[in-house]
């Protein structure tokens, strides 16, 4: 229970869901979260990191960048609901259809990933 309960606080901010939504579409690097969602590369890596360590992400570094993507294979079934529900939630919501629209438009930018 107390892993559900960690799981459902990190999936209530706003910057976690939006990273979350990002991270559906593809795998991102750090700086690619960073310049969708127009934050600082300490408050992009803190998030990816909360929700890596929920279990919701899986991590792979690339020399000095940082890749995070969907843990389908080790997420607990109640991971998969919760991101099928955010899924759902989001499905109209403006904000991240902005965020999804950037994100297609984006690439790594080298030497700005480093977390």
């Amino acid at each position: 229970m107390r892993n559900f309960i960690r799981a459902t606080k990190c999936l209530s901010d706003e910057t976690r869901i939006r990273i979350l939504n990002l991270i559906l579409q593809r795998e991102c690097c750090v700086c690619e979260v960073m310049e969708v969602l127009n934050i600082s590369q300490t408050r992009a890596s803190r998030n990816l990191s909360m929700l890596y360590d929920t279990g919701f992400l899986k991590h792979r570094r690339e020399g000095l960048w940082s890749h995070y993507s969907i843990d389908t294979e080790g997420m607990e079934q109640y991971h998969q609901q919760l991101v099928e529900a955010a899924k759902t939630a989001l499905k109209n919501d403006v904000t991240t259809a902005q965020d999804l629209a950037a994100l297609e438009q984006m690439e790594c930018k080298t030497g700005v990933c480093a977390s």
